[in-house]
């Protein structure tokens, strides 16, 4: 970590010019994180559409697990931890189908942490996911 930049293997690489996570003060700000596999780049729960672009079905639970496992893993990474996350903006592709499962898994993980929580709906996001994360956390 250099100038507040953080990076790390445990998490999938971002997929653009942007680090994991920039440390400010006592205030971790994580870049928006997918439920990508850091060593295969694979979407549990499958991805949302083919190469071809034609949707497919896919476990939006398995995805937003994910999702969780590699925020611990930047927040690991960046010297913080899970419950020191205070903020999370969620975007979801498909807030019909995916809010209530989505939800469900949220509730199996911060329930105890009581972040506060935006959810927006979005069209699309850079890789063919369900489910995305913005964290801010204390460190």
């Amino acid at each position: 970590m250099s100038d507040g930049i953080i990076r790390t293997d445990s998490a999938p690489k971002p997929v653009g010019a942007y680090p994991h996570a920039r440390r400010v003060g006592n205030l971790l700000f994580l870049s928006g994180i997918g439920p990508r596999d850091a060593k295969t780049n694979e979407i549990p729960g499958g991805p949302v559409r083919g190469p071809d672009g034609k949707a497919r079905d896919y476990d939006v639970k398995a995805q937003t697990r994910a999702v969780i496992a590699n925020v611990k893993a930047v927040l690991e990474a960046s010297g913080s931890s899970f419950d020191r996350i205070v903020d999370v903006t969620v975007y979801l592709i498909d807030m019909d189908r995916d809010f209530a499962a989505y939800n469900e898994v949220w509730a199996e993980h911060f329930t105890s942490v009581q972040a506060t929580r935006t959810t927006v709906a979005i069209r699309a996001l850079p890789t063919p996911i369900a489910v995305e994360f913005k964290v801010i956390a204390t460190i």
